[in-house]
């Protein structure tokens, strides 16, 4: 009886501390999770093109820094690589795009810049700017990818196997710079997922 009142409490404490470690990794993961839901590859006469659905919240981190004026900015890239067996695959064709996120106070709306260039360039590859009366709704139209073209007909070789890569990322580059030091290993910044799919030859016939 005198043994199990001292080990008792000890395995108490043990398993307390195992199920709050594991309980902030889970939430560290969470915080952090990006996932494609869907994905698909579509060749017409003119182009190959591709659409997803993403999936992903933002941490309760990163909302506070949107709310106190601290822009965000996520990239897609797209690249199409020929597989070469004597050589490196060759880049076929590769494209990005730049969503700059960020609140508004004195009109508590939420603005959302779409560029095929580097954010920080100002009005450079600027292709789109929305305003949404939430977080959630621009949330929504940075997470869906419709109809993107990826390549044009004519620089896919039908003869040859190629490689599709996505990835998409939360761009801590683009923020301030004592954001980036503390930004630098911490799970709930890391939104990123990456997407790779090989298109056999016939497949681009």
């Amino acid at each position: 009886m005198h043994f199990l009142r001292s080990v008792r409490p000890e395995w108490a404490v043990r398993w307390l501390l195992t199920a709050c470690f594991l309980s902030f990794c889970l939430l560290g993961r969470a915080q952090g999770a990006a996932e494609i839901v869907s994905f698909e590859l579509e060749r017409s006469s003119e182009e190959l093109s591709f659409s997803a659905q993403l999936q992903f919240e933002l941490s309760a981190t990163v909302e506070e820094a949107l709310l106190k004026g601290i822009p965000m900015v996520f990239v897609a890239e797209t690249e199409l690589l020929r597989e070469r067996w004597y050589w490196y695959d060759k880049s076929v064709a590769s494209s990005a795009r730049h969503f700059r996120l960020a609140f508004q106070p004195l009109t508590r709306r939420w603005r959302l810049n779409i560029s095929s260039g580097a954010a920080s360039a100002a009005g450079q590859g600027l292709a789109l700017n929305q305003s949404f009366d939430t977080l959630q709704q621009a949330l929504v139209t940075i997470k869906r990818i419709s109809r993107w073209r990826v390549a044009g007909a004519n620089e896919l070789d039908p003869a040859v196997r190629h490689r599709f890569e996505f990835r998409f990322r939360l761009d801590l580059g683009q923020l301030p710079r004592p954001f980036q030091i503390g930004a630098i290993g911490q799970s709930e910044w890391d939104i990123s997922v990456v997407r790779s799919e090989l298109l056999p030859p016939e497949v681009v016939k």
